[in-house]
């Protein structure tokens, strides 16, 4: 069989050799030949001779196996743009995850430190709100001895403070440590966490108390200060009705947050009390607001979802009870906004089914009952009384007791009511070197967090330049020196001569800091339901928007303003967990 598949293998062979014109026929080698066992002549029959072909058919046939062997062309791609688009993303990702992993990086491991000059001057800053903090950021600590003294040792990102109070962010992912901020300046600062008392402007000091839990033998002492810069905010402001301050929660710091959310539960809990009267549920299930600022709108917008979207599928027995009511005193929400964005956040609202009582200011606070002043359509007013089982109250600022010392203590302050009045270079009236920034200050405009975190930027802008002039004067104090003792040639004296003219063009620059001018950047507000409204400043007008997409724009705003790579990444995380798991329901 084998010696049959070869003869069979020759022949086909022999037969396209003879197609090509090739004389297979040949005689062969008597020892080269190969003969069957099977001498059948049925191969020959089975495979019959083709004619030779002429030269032009032969080479026509070449030409035309050679072209069905040869390889295709490769098809033209589609959509180049799209291609180098989705290129570009993926280098875009890659590019800022490395970004993001060397500020963790950078975060986590920071570098050495320089010991502070003892003959620079002294800075005292106040406070760790936005103001400070934004101060802190861009102070150069190598021009001063940088004390920072507050009772709070973090920095805490507010805007997102009513996500905390249902768990939608967790409170330790808006907060940066103090301690990390001074930890990566260059030069040592110090920090203590006390709370300023007093401010002796004629000695130049500040009292300083110790009030956390765990006291040492020192509780209270003095700091010294050439310059500072006050930046301690504001209180809540009760309007001096009676009650608020014993019954109702505030939304400021982060522990009214944390009160406010274990109000919340506490509430819905009691409700599905057993034997619990009809009349003492609607009262326990009623959340009521007060504040139509954005505070206010975003508080009462993240505890309707919260509602709907957790609280109900895990307690069904409350779904038609729980009720959002939203009391302010003006007559719409939201005044800063423009009209036709308060019109879509009330219609949002009446959507979610969250009351809005306008035109209704509080005279009283009960316990269980909120006593308010309505006027109605046709101007006249009458008195309601509304049972409550939270009251949050999220309106006002009030003027803390260390200010109002400083204030009586110099007589440019006896007309100020609300807070430090301060010139276009932030300094406090009627002194030379103390700073106000943030809600303590009087210059000019709202008391908002995007008025103070400028308001510290500048204020590090023109510190800095301050002290890099001092540098700079020392230095031409002490080349004069140098010229008139130690100069004996021409060439040293003509050298001098330049370094002194080189400074004095430097020290002319640095004090072109011109005064400090707000720009408002625009205002944004969560309404419920994945929806967020935008007034943004765009060129010479305002461009507003409401919706979807512009929750999107909020959080990617919001995610751009934490102060570190650190809060951003848990923020993110934080609304990840959120959507996937939903919010957490237990009490603590």
């Amino acid at each position: 069989m084998a010696q049959l598949s070869r003869m069979a293998e020759l022949g086909m062979v022999g037969r396209r050799l003879s197609s090509f014109g090739i004389n297979a026929s040949r005689r062969v080698p008597e020892s080269r030949r190969c003969y069957s066992l099977l001498q059948r002549p049925v191969m020959r029959q089975s495979f019959p001779r083709r004619r030779p072909l002429s030269p032009l058919s032969l080479s026509v046939h070449i030409a035309r196996r050679q072209a069905s062997t040869e390889p295709l062309p490769k098809p033209r791609r589609r959509f180049p743009v799209l291609r180098w688009i989705w290129r570009l993303t993926w280098m875009s990702a890659l590019g800022g995850l490395a970004f993001v992993g060397y500020q963790v990086y950078t975060l986590r491991y920071p570098i050495d430190q320089f010991e502070p000059d003892p003959s620079k001057k002294t800075l005292v800053i106040l406070g760790t709100g936005w103001g400070a903090v934004s101060l802190l950021k861009k102070l150069d600590t190598e021009l001063y001895n940088v004390i920072v003294v507050s009772p709070r040792n973090y920095f805490l990102f507010t805007p997102l403070l009513p996500s905390c109070t249902t768990g939608t962010v967790e409170h330790r992912s808006i907060m940066e440590p103090v301690r990390n901020i001074l930890r990566h300046k260059r030069t040592r600062a110090k920090y203590y966490e006390a709370e300023a008392t007093k401010v002796d402007y004629e000695r130049r000091v500040v009292k300083i108390v110790d009030e956390s839990e765990v006291k040492g033998d020192v509780m209270s002492t003095e700091v010294p200060f050439d310059l500072l810069v006050v930046s301690v905010g504001a209180e809540n402001a009760t309007f001096g009705i009676p009650g608020v301050r014993e019954h109702s929660c505030f939304l400021k710091e982060v522990g009214d947050a944390q009160a406010i959310r274990k109000r919340i539960m506490d509430c819905v809990e009691t409700a599905t009390f057993k034997d619990q009267t009809p009349e003492e549920i609607e009262r326990l299930l009623h959340m009521v607001v007060v504040g139509g600022g954005p505070t206010g709108v975003e508080f009462a917008a993240e505890l309707r979802d919260f509602f709907d979207q957790d609280l109900k599928k895990w307690i069904p027995e409350i779904a038609d009870k729980f009720r959002v009511t939203l009391v302010e005193a003006l007559p719409t929400v939201l005044p800063s906004f423009s009209k036709q964005l308060i019109d879509y956040t009330e219609k949002t609202f009446n959507d979610e089914h969250i009351t809005l009582r306008t035109k209704t200011m509080v005279k009283k606070v009960t316990d269980k009952t909120i006593e308010a002043e309505v006027t109605n359509p046709d101007g006249s007013k009458a008195m309601e009384i509304l049972p409550y089982g939270l009251l949050v109250w999220a309106t006002g600022n009030a003027v803390r007791p260390v200010v109002k010392d400083l204030m009586a203590q110099i007589p440019a302050q006896k007309n100020a009511r609300r807070g430090l009045e301060v010139n276009e270079y932030l300094v406090v009236k009627g002194t030379e070197n103390v700073w106000a920034v943030g809600d303590c200050a009087i210059a000019g405009y709202a008391p908002t967090a995007q008025a103070a975190a400028q308001e510290g930027n500048y204020l590090a802008r023109l510190l800095n330049a301050m002290g890099n002039a001092e540098d700079v004067r020392h230095e031409m104090q002490r080349l004069n020196e140098v010229k008139s003792q130690s100069v004996t040639t021409e060439s040293e004296r003509s050298n001098i001569e330049a370094n002194i003219e080189g400074l004095d063009k430097q020290l002319r620059r640095i004090k072109q800091v011109g005064p400090f001018k707000y720009t408002h950047q625009g205002s944004l507000a969560y309404i419920g339901s994945d929806k967020a409204v935008a007034d943004v400043q765009w060129f010479n007008g305002n461009f507003a928007s409401g919706g979807g997409l512009t929750m999107l724009f909020w959080r990617s705003a919001y995610l751009s303003m934490c102060f570190s790579a650190r809060n951003r990444i848990l923020v993110l995380l934080d609304w990840v967990k959120a959507e996937m798991f939903g919010r957490d329901v237990s009490r603590e």
